[in-house]
């Protein structure tokens, strides 16, 4: 089990450009996978797997009551898992290929009301000396300025960012490159940044550094942004990616065509970024029933 799941997690990640986050979450799918047919089928190599045991895992994750969201991936990391083991030649057929997915029932993306969000950029460190307050804040401007994933703002080059252009460049999801605009205030904020970077002599490559000049770990940005919500916000979720629904959220309710926030957000389809429209109509029937005599 270990040797070809690290050769796939490998391919996942350095081939097929996965983010950190997606190759952990298959990393952790895969073990669990390996948990159960030690469990109910005494063997642990998942080449053995048929079409059946698989079924009867899905099975089992249903009657757990794992998330739809949660079966669909594990589905298909397993369906590439075999893919892979059949391009190289360990396997003859996919046993997992004719699993159907599980529907997702579409729910609103969440996000923070323009006020608050205010509220919560706004808070500019008092002390501008303390590198490590205006990395935070300068973490949450980069977030609501540009709707950029949590896994770019952490490999985010240093030369990605140009403040005489105004634009970030973003390594997204698949290797694909994209430009992001940012307001004239965050060029300031980013100069005043970097001064105190290069004061405490810390390395340059990536532009999101701690105290002692290494990348910032995924915790540290959840942990930053869930205290930063929850001290602002009601919001049950609070994850980074409320930042990046927010973004798209507020710039289409402020008239942002849809093709371009689809360009922003780097989205291959339309249909990903048209969940956001939503929003706005929901804005738009609130504004009637308060303006409209008859609402």
């Amino acid at each position: 089990m270990q040797q070809i799941t690290e050769q796939f997690l490998n391919y996942a990640a350095a081939e097929k450009r996965y983010s950190p986050l997606t190759v952990k979450a298959y990393g952790n799918d895969l073990t669990e996978f390996d948990k159960y047919l030690k469990s109910n089928y005494e063997t642990h190599d998942l080449l053995q797997a048929t079409s059946d045991i698989i079924r009867s895992y899905v099975v089992f994750l249903f009657e757990n009551k794992k998330s739809a969201t949660s079966i669909r991936r594990k589905i298909s990391c397993l369906q590439s898992l075999y893919k892979y083991a059949m391009r190289h030649g360990f396997i003859t057929s996919n046993p997992a290929n004719s699993l159907p997915l599980p529907k997702i029932s579409k729910r609103l993306p969440v996000f923070v009301e323009q006020s608050k969000m205010s509220e919560i950029t706004h808070n500019v460190p008092a002390d501008n000396g303390d590198f490590t307050r205006w990395l935070k804040f300068i973490i949450l401007e980069m977030f609501y300025a540009t709707g950029i994933r949590a896994a770019e703002l952490i490999t985010l080059k240093d030369i990605n960012v140009d403040i005489s252009s105004q634009q970030i460049k973003v390594l997204g999801k698949r290797n694909k490159e994209r430009i992001i605009p940012f307001p004239k205030p965050l060029c300031e904020q980013i100069r005043q940044y970097r001064k105190l970077r290069s004061e405490l002599s810390l390395s340059a490559d990536t532009f999101f550094v701690n105290k002692r000049g290494g990348k910032l770990p995924y915790i540290y940005i959840y942990r930053l942004i869930n205290s930063s919500l929850r001290a602002h916000t009601s919001l049950s979720k609070c994850s980074p990616h409320v930042l990046r629904h927010t973004f798209a959220t507020h710039i289409l309710n402020n008239g942002a065509e849809l093709n371009a926030v689809r360009e922003l957000l780097g989205h291959s389809s339309l249909a990903s970024t048209q969940i956001y429209t939503h929003n706005t109509i929901e804005k738009l029937k609130e504004s009637y029933k308060n303006a409209h005599p008859k609402a």
